[in-house]
C-alpha cells in the first residue's frame, strides 16, 4: 500500500503483520481526495485512523496539521514509522486513545478541524456513537465531517438531525457520506 497523491506519492505505508485492520484501499483515497477541495492549509482528523493512510494522504496533499486519534498502541506506532523521518514532525499529533476520549481531549484543547474523517470498525454500531460525540466544538460550521462506513450501516435519525447529508458515494460495500452542520436559525 502507497500514498496515492501529493507530495510523497508513491511511499509505502507500513502494515503490522497479522493485525486485523480493514485499511482504506488507495482507489478509495484517490476518490475521496479528488472529491474533498485542496488540503492546502487546512486541518484534518483522522478518526479510528488505523496505519494513518488517509491522515498521511492529506498531509502529502499539503494540510497545515493532521491529528490521527487511534486507540491501537501497537498502530499509533505504525503511524508514527509511516511519517517517517520528520520532516512532517511540525504537522501532526497522533493521540493514542479511544476516539470519545480523544475527541473530549482535543474540544478541551479548543482545536478546530476544516475536515473529520472517520472510520470506525465496520457493523459494531460505532457509526452512529461516533455522529453523537462531534460536536461544534471540533468542526466549524463550514467544516466537513465525512465517515467511512459499511452499505449494512445506516447514519440513523437521531445523530444525523444535527448534520445535513451533502453527499454519499458508495465504493463497492464501502460508503463515504458527506456532512455539514445544520445552519442554526437566528
Amino acid at each position: 500500500m502507497r500514498i496515492v497523491g501529493g507530495k510523497a506519492r508513491g511511499r509505502r505505508l507500513n502494515l503490522p503483520r497479522g493485525y486485523r485492520t480493514r485499511p482504506t484501499s488507495c482507489r478509495l483515497r484517490e476518490a475521496l481526495f479528488s472529491i474533498l477541495p485542496s488540503m492546502e492549509g487546512k486541518s484534518f482528523l483522522d478518526l479510528y485512523a488505523g496505519s494513518g493512510a488517509i491522515g498521511l494522504e492529506a498531509l502529502s496533499r499539503g494540510a497545515a496539521k493532521v491529528v490521527f486519534v487511534e486507540k491501537s498502541k501497537i498502530l499509533a506506532h505504525v503511524i508514527k514509522r509511516n511519517l517517517g523521518d520528520g520532516e512532517l514532525e511540525s504537522r501532526y499529533e497522533i493521540i493514542a486513545t479511544e476516539v470519545q476520549r480523544g475527541i473530549r481531549a482535543l474540544a478541551k484543547k479548543g482545536m478546530r478541524f476544516d475536515f473529520l474523517f472517520a472510520d470506525p470498525p465496520y457493523e459494531k454500531g460505532l457509526v452512529r456513537e461516533t455522529l453523537l460525540c462531534i460536536g461544534e466544538e471540533l468542526l466549524p460550521e463550514d467544516g466537513l465531517f465525512i465517515i467511512q462506513h459499511s452499505i449494512r450501516e445506516e447514519l440513523g435519525q437521531g445523530p444525523a438531525n444535527q448534520f445535513i447529508l451533502t453527499d454519499q458515494r458508495r465504493y463497492g460495500d464501502t460508503i463515504l457520506s458527506f456532512l455539514k452542520f445544520k445552519l442554526k436559525k437566528g
